[in-house]
């Protein structure tokens, strides 16, 4: 492989916080277990691989958890525990680069072009660093190799649990052309419903767009989905990037107008919110409410605490007195969104993230 090319590798831990308690409590192993709250206002911060085969997933409200896997067991999170093997991960990459960007706890871009054991193959410092972490930690992890942090992060997530996906350079485009557009990193799922009512379903589809219709169909994301339908990607492995915020948004089918409909989005997107707080560890001060209209304009609103929100109910609760403040509003929402501002003790991640050669 050219030496101008990068080795890029990413690390996800596997169902990172249900194998942590697995491997502490043996009761649980073979469990569907789900790592978070299973009351009417809890959520599952992650889940076991027993549990996911019922349809459990990330993110999810835990009563309906409970619906879809009536054995659920549901574990309160130990986030120092949590932390403390992250450290231990993150030692084993310091041991191969200084070129690590972790995106929360559990996962990490890693740029090994240049490595400190002087190492050419990339798949073999991954395969090295995912038989480090099972020794010393006792948990397994999956790796994506490849020569840019796009197709790297694609990769890992592409023979999980504990396995490892190489894609060279001249395999990148046939791996995105087969690549379902809403696993494309940027690719949300509104963007996704909107790109399937153009025709467009796989990464092959998307290539066949020139750039005037991308533009005239995602405007400024236009140049980032042609790039990336052809496995592009020139963002650095970023060794420090502070966090300023976290935030999540929604834009919805249809404008909303009606009282019970807007709290009602703006309820479920605080509960994605808090379950990427609590992954980032990036606790904030500020709330900050986020409204686009149906003309475009946006109007933001925020309220600041005397010490970080550590609550899910405040966080809510935050946000809808937020909300109310603005009722009735003039014209329908397009775009709910919810942040929080004024971070302390965060973890480094990705500004954009959910969620980095002889290979």
């Amino acid at each position: 492989m050219e030496s101008s090319l990068r080795k890029i590798i990413h690390i996800d831990m596997d169902a990172f916080y249900a194998s942590v308690e697995q491997r502490d409590n043996a009761s649980l192993r073979g469990l569907p277990i789900a790592v978070g709250g299973g009351g009417p206002r809890g959520v599952v911060a992650t889940c076991s691989y027993e549990a996911r085969k019922f349809g459990v997933r990330s993110a999810m409200p835990g009563a309906r958890a409970r619906r879809l896997c009536p054995d659920l067991l549901f574990v309160k999170p130990r986030f120092e525990v949590y932390r403390a093997v992250s450290a231990q991960v993150r030692d084993i990459f310091s041991r191969f680069t200084d070129m690590i960007q972790p995106l929360s706890l559990d996962e990490a871009y890693l740029d090994v072009t240049v490595n400190k054991p002087g190492i050419a193959s990339a798949t073999m410092i991954a395969q090295e660093i995912r038989r480090m972490i099972r020794a010393e930690t006792g948990l397994t992890a999956s790796a994506g190799v490849s020569y840019n942090k796009l197709i790297a992060k694609l990769a890992s997530d592409q023979n999980k649990p504990d396995g490892v996906c190489v894609v060279r350079p001249s395999e990148g485009a046939a791996f995105i052309a087969a690549m379902p557009v809403r696993r494309i990193h940027g690719v949300g799922p509104v963007t996704a419903q909107r790109m399937k009512e153009l025709g467009i379903e796989t990464g092959a589809d998307l290539r066949m767009r020139d750039m005037r219709f991308l533009q005239a169909h995602f405007g400024s994301s236009a140049d980032y989905y042609y790039r990336a339908s052809r496995g592009e990607d020139d963002r650095p492995v970023r060794e420090r990037q502070e966090r300023k915020s976290v935030s999540v948004e929604d834009t919805f089918f249809d404008d909303l107008v009606e009282k019970e409909a807007l709290v009602a989005e703006l309820d479920r997107i605080a509960i994605n919110l808090w379950t990427r707080i609590e992954r980032a560890q990036a606790w904030g001060r500020t709330v900050v409410l986020k409204i686009k209209f149906a003309d475009f304009r946006i109007i933001t609103r925020s309220r600041s605490f005397a010490a970080p929100v550590r609550s899910p109910d405040l966080l809510a609760q935050a946000g809808r007195e937020l909300l109310l403040a603005q009722l009735p509003l003039r014209m329908g929402a397009r775009l709910l969104g919810l942040g929080v501002h004024n971070l302390a003790g965060e973890e480094t991640q990705e500004a954009d993230g959910q969620l980095p050669l002889a290979l």
